[in-house]
Parts: C-alpha cells; sequence; structure tokens
C-alpha cells in the first residue's frame, strides 16, 4: 500500500477499499520507523493530518469525490503552509507563515492531507541536501550517499515509501536531480504552469515548482489539480492516451564550461531508450542543441547567484546563515537590477539558439544526472568555487531548461553498477506537456524491470 501511488490511493479511498485515516497512519509509523535513518522530513504534522484525513472520510463518506480527497502529500521547506515556519533550510527564519501558498491551496482544494515539511539544503543553493541547521538527508538507496538537492527530502520520503506524493521547486534541476538519484519521476513543470505566489519570479524567473512521484499519473494528476491550463480531458488522460510517432533526439553532450561529461552508464541509459522508443516506430536520432559557449556561466550563473541573494535580503537573522551561503548572497550583491535586466534579456538570444531542434524534433532525450550522488559530507568545509565545481560536474543536464522555461522531466532508467538509480531526461516544446507525459508513460512501459523498492524502506 506504502507504494501504490497517490493516483491508486485516490481510486481505492473513492471505491471505500481503504480508509483516509488508515492510509494515513501508514504512512506515519513508516516515517517513525524509517526516517530517523534518512532524516527526509523538516517537521512531520501528524495531529493536523489525523484531522485532515478524518474530515476527509467524512466526506467519502457524504459521497464528495475530489482528485486526492484523502491523499498524503508532503511539501519542500521552501513552500509555504499556513502555521509553520517556511525555513529554507535554515535558523535565520522565525515567523510562522499566515496562509497557505497557492499551489498548497490548490493541494487542499483537490483534498490532499498535508502531511509534513520536507528537508533541503539552506537557500536551496546546491545538489545535495545537507544544512547546518537541520543536518543531512541520506538516500534510501545507500544512505551514505546523498539524494541530491535541492528537493532532496522529497527524493528520500518517496523513494522510502514514506508519502505517495510530494511538491518540489526547480531552479536548476532542484526536483530533477534527486528524482534521478532516488528512482524517482519528477517534472520540472513549464514556466508559469503551477502558481508560484506568494513568491514573485524567484531565482530571476528560474524557478518553478512541479511534481516528484513514483509514476508519470502521479504527476499528471498533480497537474491536473495545479494548472489553470492543459490539453482537453486533462493531463492523466494526455499521459494515458499514448504518443502516437515522434520525431525524437538524443543527445549527451554537455552545455560548454561545464568541466563534466556524461558517465558510461549514464550514456548507455539514454541510447537503451532510444533502441526501445524506435522499437515502438518513433523516428530517432542522435542530435544536439546548439548551446552557446557563456550558456552556464554567462546566462545561469549571473541569475542564480542574484537570485540567492534576493532571497537573503528579507531574512531577520542572516547572520545564522552558513558561511557558505554568505558568500554566495555576496556575490549576487554585485548584480546590480540593470545588470540583471540586460542578462534577463538574453534569455531570447539563447532560445532563439536552443529553438531549431525543437523545430526538427518533438522531444530531446539527454542522460538525467551525469554521475552518480556524492558521499555524505564530501562537500563540507568547502568554499564556493569547490563546491559549485564538484558538485554541479554531476548535474550538468539541467539548468539550460530553467532558462528556456521549458517543460523538462526525469524518468528512472535502471540502476547502476553501485545499485543507484539511473535516469533519462526528456525535454519537450513549450505548452506541450501533454506530449510530455504521454512518452514518458510509454517509456516508464519499456524500461528495464526492477523492484523500485530500495533496502531502506
Amino acid at each position: 500500500m506504502a507504494f501504490a501511488g497517490a493516483a491508486k490511493h485516490a481510486r481505492m479511498l473513492a471505491a471505500g477499499k481503504i480508509k483516509a485515516p488508515d492510509l494515513l497512519e501508514i504512512y506515519l509509523d513508516r516515517i517513525a520507523r524509517l526516517d530517523p535513518q534518512l532524516n527526509s522530513f523538516r517537521v512531520v504534522l501528524a495531529d493536523t493530518a489525523r484531522q485532515e484525513a478524518k474530515d476527509a472520510q467524512s466526506r467519502i463518506d457524504a459521497g464528495e469525490r475530489l482528485p486526492l480527497l484523502g491523499v498524503p502529500v508532503a511539501i519542500k521547506d521552501d513552500i509555504d503552509v499556513a502555521g509553520q515556519l517556511t525555513t529554507f533550510g535554515s535558523s535565520a527564519v522565525s515567523t510562522p507563515k499566515p496562509k497557505d501558498a497557492d499551489v498548497v491551496r490548490l493541494l487542499r482544494a483537490a483534498g490532499a492531507v498535508i502531511i509534513g515539511k520536507t528537508n533541503v539544503p539552506e537557500l536551496m543553493t546546491l545538489p545535495f541536501c545537507e544544512s547546518e541547521s537541520f543536518g543531512a538527508t541520506r538516500n534510501p538507496w545507500d544512505p551514505t550517499l546523498t539524494t541530491g538537492g535541492s528537493s532532496g527530502g522529497n527524493g528520500a520520503a518517496l523513494a522510502a515509501g514514506l508519502v505517495p506524493l510530494a511538491v518540489g521547486s526547480d531552479g536548476g534541476g532542484s526536483i530533477r536531480i534527486p528524482s534521478s538519484w532516488c528512482g524517482l519521476y519528477g517534472l520540472k513543470t513549464q514556466r508559469g504552469q503551477v502558481p508560484l505566489l506568494p513568491r514573485v519570479e524567484p531565482w530571476c524567473g528560474l524557478d518553478v515548482y512541479g511534481p516528484m512521484a513514483r509514476s508519470v499519473e502521479d504527476a499528471a494528476l498533480f497537474l491536473d489539480v495545479t494548472t489553470t491550463t492543459g490539453p482537453a480531458g486533462g493531463f492523466v488522460a494526455a499521459a494515458a492516451k499514448g504518443p502516437g510517432q515522434l520525431r525524437i533526439a538524443l543527445s549527451t553532450k554537455t552545455p560548454p564550461l561545464t568541466f563534466a561529461k556524461a558517465g558510461k552508464e549514464q550514456v548507455a541509459a539514454v541510447e537503451a531508450a532510444g533502441e526501445r522508443l524506435k522499437g515502438r516506430g518513433h523516428i530517432v536520432e542522435t542530435r544536439n542543441p546548439d548551446y552557446p559557449v557563456w550558456t552556464i556561466i554567462g546566462y545561469y550563473l549571473p541569475r542564480y547567484f542574484r537570485g540567492i541573494y534576493n532571497d537573503v535580503a528579507p531574512l531577520p537573522y542572516p547572520e545564522r546563515l552558513e558561511a557558505r551561503t554568505r558568500h554566495m548572497a555576496r556575490v549576487g550583491s554585485w548584480l546590480s537590477d540593470k545588470c540583471m535586466e540586460k542578462i534577463r534579456a538574453k534569455e531570447s538570444n539563447l532560445t532563439k539558439r536552443i529553438k531549431p531542434i525543437f523545430g526538427e524534433f518533438d522531444v530531446l532525450i539527454t542522460p538525467g544526472n551525469g554521475k552518480g550522488p556524492s558521499r555524505i559530507g564530501a562537500y563540507r568545509g568547502r568554499g564556493v568555487l569547490r563546491s559549485l565545481l564538484f558538485a554541479s560536474a554531476r548535474v550538468p543536464f539541467y539548468e539550460t531548461w530553467n532558462m528556456t522555461g521549458q517543460p523538462a522531466a526525469v524518468l528512472p532508467w535502471g540502476l547502476d553498477a553501485k545499485g543507484i538509480p539511473l535516469s533519462i531526461q526528456l525535454i519537450c516544446k513549450k505548452d506541450d506537456e501533454a506530449t510530455l507525459l504521454a512518452l514518458s508513460a510509454q517509456l516508464e512501459a519499456l524500461r528495464p524491470p526492477l523492484d523500485w523498492r530500495p533496502p531502506v524502506s
């Protein structure tokens, strides 16, 4: 039951095959037993969740039907939940939020039970989930390794069967990185698809909210209850109907000046997926996007650093921040509003360079992460430059699509030689998440057979 997934839970609850309070207790029990090994939750809202589950069951008994009525959902700790701190992984905050973020409000409106808030690295700055305030989140596939970040708590909780669905944020891979290393389906939604309020253009327009789940259907269900636009019949129906014949490009090339390349196992996963897609009648070719030389250094990093500065500026206790975070914010302070306007204006130049490949192909497939995860504590005590260089070299395939604003998702694809999940990334055209989900669902059925339950589960 813990691994059935949100969509199946919703159907079972509506049919009376399980009660909402009983479903919640399954997860609360697993959290109590397993999370001391993983540290995936920053706070578990057991009391309020029990009341929400009780209320949901009363509504079900009265004949009410909502897409997520009675289904537990976890919230990343950079998203507001009424009455709770939004810590951003730091002790630099002290005031609970007065109301839910829009995305949480929409999930509640669909009947979701909010089970807790999950761990993040401080201010979501790096692709591993460790902070001085709340400790390290460990990977259920190997607790000596990181889950990746910044939605690392989500990754551990979902992979270990502590929750069926979670909301993450992604400003440069933060949904896709932990989804890749934890064996999950993670979707970076199209810019503007899921509401961000009360945050306004976090990370200078790079950041979006999206689902992390154990199946494509669960992610599609999240979109159906949180988005204002979508295909006729909804995203779940679009994922189920099949993609038709598509033109698909495969690329394992990393953007220039990322100082990284994909590992052999990651390349092999892309190639194997391509062969299976050919067998389904798709047109599959090897083709690389035309990445500008300054894709990361010139276009992405200035927005990244200024975004961190913008997050630090309103904090009541900035002196409590980790030294590395303070240094990142200081770099961001050097970038003036006028400078950022010029950099933001260059986004159209990047899009023009990237766009032609999506005129010729419907979907681009790359590796997910370029390498396996680092060990817990590998970057402890390291400065900004060394942390960024070494950590980002493992995850070079993501930032470009935050700048273009296109939808992108990662799908699990086997295990590496160390028993850690591999993944592939799918990127599609703007306004075409329906195709992305439909192809993801087809690939989900074609991927190597495996019991996707990690050792800590």
